[in-house]
């Protein structure tokens, strides 16, 4: 086992020399890999803080760390295994955007490099400032606060004059939105592989106070039914803007700078680089900036956000209900950043923003989502899951942060986006009724920035209102299908009862399919045995009994040689009722079919036991029968899978072919549902076997217990082909 946490992240995914380059944002870490088939996923989100993992296209992983991800990447970057590896530095010229474009194909947005490059310039612009950015947001709710009880005027308005220490403590926040050009200009230079310090000078000519000063001998001209100021430099106009918080101008000056840098490098000798190469690029983009640059970047976010604003102004609602219902699409492919650039430039222009109200309508549904999640680790007593959602939760609630939710959590989980959806709707709608939602400034949506919004009742009941929606939602209808909630249960009576061994390999392997497009069965590991011992894969020969490997004389008691299949003597055929002398609960074939042992069902979750520990059978016949009386927990409406409790205090899963929710019902004919009472032999569902062999499906059908915990030993009955009802498996009370 790794040393420490950092060794521990390396070594899954796949040592140093599969590390072509590592970065972070404010919450994963970012690799870069010559290989991504080597990265061992279970062992990676096993590590000891590690909320999640992220494979992308091509070689690229992500490794969700939550608000700690600068330690683990500076433990990481200081491992004697890093810096003495044959990978590159994660500085060097091919750190992470030159490979980007090699790997491009089948990225999250398509085959468009171009596009796909376009945001990852804003992200990679704005990504490295989000830790000042949050500090001054909470700087800002303070002065929002006491604005609102009161105490002082209003805070944001320059035109208002803050007296003693509330003027000193009002500057606190105020530094960061100023310089924010030169944040964004140093960072969008260095993505674009110009000398970051280059840019920084070249907008730092912009925000002098003597620049804005040349105003006061200019003169005043309306351009676009605006009033500019033109100062005359040799016969030329020169447009005076205050540029401080501005966003678009220095996001075009990098774009504008990253290809002449490369075209200076061409032309002059490199062993005058250091000299001429950042001369010329001044010479030549600082007066670009000043006459053109500057203006355009101005014009660009003005317009931007008069458009959104002309929407919101046409009817608040359906721009407070549309934004809410994008965000949750727009934040996992990138696409939120130049709506994050668009606030800032309102603020820049308007004084005030319109968007951050309904978004935070969309963070707080997330964050709710999360914490239904979080209750049903608690009670399930999910240790894994439970310290995955605290995190996230704490990163959302107090920090504004949505992607420790969003890949730690609700990606993994289909159910949880349609009730995430529905609290952003239900927030949304309240935000529109109302009127909308300003602020003031650029805030992360967190419980700790509610009182930057004006009309703070508004926001708050809407927040709250998007909040609990999706929690509530979660809570009542779960954010698992049923395999993974029994499986879940499972996995945490298992580790009380007989303290599953933390390096299993059984439950490493089902943490690796936690991402597998299927249904993710094994989102919660579970022991394979439970506390009755891994079941044999195959149990004896053509006419043997029970073939048990672990287990008293119980079920073998008045055996005999019937034929192939056959089972205990004696037994009920199948009834699930307790054998007489010894307790055993009998389990009858649901279908005319061919046995087929657990490790050779072909899906990786049933074959290792994740589920329960169990048989597959190959069916003959189209209709899945009851295999003995109880009562249906769960039937799935695509037919798929049901869940039975057994008289005998069994709790049964019968999967219907492997993969075949992807059905979505589809030549599954249903005749049972939750509730119903069955007996053995009851018809669950009917299958049209062309159409599963059509789409390409497997129709054998995993028959499993799933509370082993509960029992004691689970032993397969017979082999090769078995007629329904005859005992296919046996379960021993628990001693």
């Amino acid at each position: 086992m790794a040393a420490s946490p950092a060794q521990e992240i390396v070594d899954s995914v796949g040592g140093p020399s599969n590390i072509v380059s590592l970065t972070h944002c404010a919450t994963r870490l970012r690799f870069q890999l010559r290989d991504a088939s080597a990265v061992d996923n279970a062992r990676v989100e096993a590590a000891p803080g590690v909320m999640g993992a992220v494979p992308q296209s091509g070689d690229r992983y992500q490794v969700v760390i939550g608000g700690a991800v600068q330690n683990v990447y500076n433990d990481i970057m200081a491992l004697p295994s890093m810096s003495s590896s044959s990978a590159p530095a994660t500085t060097g010229p091919k750190s992470d955007d030159d490979l980007k474009a090699e790997l491009r194909a089948g990225g999250p947005r398509g085959g468009r490099a171009w596009l796909d490059n376009f945001f990852e310039f804003l992200s990679d612009s704005f990504r490295p400032i989000l830790g000042a950015l949050l500090g001054a947001s909470l700087f800002i709710t303070f002065m929002a606060l006491m604005a609102t009880l009161g105490v002082i005027g209003n805070w944001a308005d320059p035109r208002v004059t803050l007296t003693g220490g509330w003027a000193f403590i009002n500057l606190l926040w105020q530094g960061v939105f100023y310089f924010l050009p030169l944040m964004v200009a140093y960072n969008a230079s260095k993505k674009l592989d110009a000398d970051p310090w280059v840019g920084f000078a070249i907008m730092g000519v912009l925000m002098l106070p003597g620049f804005t000063g040349l105003g006061d001998a200019a003169t005043t001209t309306t351009v676009f039914n605006s009033e500019v100021k033109i100062y005359d430099v040799f016969g030329l106009p020169l447009t005076i803007f205050n540029y401080g918080s501005t966003v678009f101008p220095p996001l075009l000056m990098a774009v504008v700078l990253g290809p002449l840098y490369k075209v200076l490098k061409k032309i002059i000798p490199s062993n005058v680089h250091l000299i001429f190469v950042p001369f010329f690029a001044m010479l030549i983009m600082i007066p670009l900036t000043a006459f053109l640059i500057g203006p355009i970047g101005v014009y660009v976010g003005a317009g931007l956000g008069a458009f959104l604003k002309s929407i919101n102004d046409f009817n608040p609602l359906i721009f407070a209900i549309v934004i809410p219902l994008a965000y949750p699409f727009m934040v996992p492919l990138g696409l939120h950043w130049p709506i994050n650039a668009i606030m800032l430039a309102n603020i820049s222009t308007l004084g005030y923003d319109f968007i951050q109200g309904p978004m935070g309508a969309w963070n707080f549904a997330c964050f709710g989502a999360t914490a239904g999640v979080l209750f049903h680790a608690w009670k399930d007593r999910d240790i894994a899951m439970r310290q995955t959602a605290t995190g996230a939760l704490a990163a959302g609630l107090l920090g504004g942060i949505s992607e420790p939710s969003l890949y730690g959590i609700h990606l993994r989980f289909k159910k949880i986006y349609p009730r995430m959806l529905v609290g952003c709707l239900v927030g949304g709608v309240i935000i529109g009724l109302g009127g909308g939602v300003n602020t003031r400034a650029f805030v992360f949506t967190s419980l700790l920035t509610i009182p930057a919004f004006d009309n703070l009742p508004l926001y708050g009941g809407a927040v709250a209102a998007a909040f609990f929606t999706a929690m509530i939602l979660v809570i009542v209808s779960d954010y698992r299908t049923p395999e993974q909630k029994l499986a879940a249960r499972a996995a945490a009576t298992a580790t009380t009862d007989t303290a599953i061994p933390a390096q299993d390999p059984v439950a490493d392997e089902a943490i690796t399919m936690r991402t597998d497009d299927r249904m993710a069965h094994a989102a919660t590991p579970v022991s394979a045995a439970g506390t009755s011992g891994t079941p044999t894969a195959t149990t004896g020969t053509t006419g043997a009994g029970v073939g048990s490997t672990g287990t008293a004389g119980a079920t073998a008691a008045g055996a005999t040689a019937a034929g192939a299949g056959a089972g205990a003597a004696g037994a009920a055929a199948a009834s699930g009722t307790d054998a007489a002398t010894a307790g055993v609960v009998e389990i009858g074939a649901p279908v005319d079919g061919t046995l087929v042992p657990l490790a050779e069902v072909p899906d990786k979750v049933f074959s290792a036991g994740l589920v329960g520990p169990g048989v597959g059978i190959d069916p003959a016949d189209d209709t899945i029968c009851a295999p003995a009386a109880g009562k249906v927990m769960v039937a799935q409406a695509t037919g798929h899978a049901f869940g039975l409790a057994l008289d005998g205090g069994v709790e049964l899963l019968i999967h219907v072919g492997i993969d075949t929710v992807n059905l979505d019902g589809k030549g599954f004919d249903v005749h049972v549902q939750a509730g119903d009472t069955v007996e053995a032999g009851t018809p669950l569902v009917t299958v049209d076997r062309r159409v599963v062999e059509e789409a390409g499906y497997s129709l054998i059908t995993p028959v499993l217990v799933t509370n082993s915990f509960a029992t004691g030993a689970i032993e397969p009955v017979g082999s090769g082909r078995v007629e329904r009802g005859r005992t296919i498996l046996t379960v021993a009370p628990k001693a």
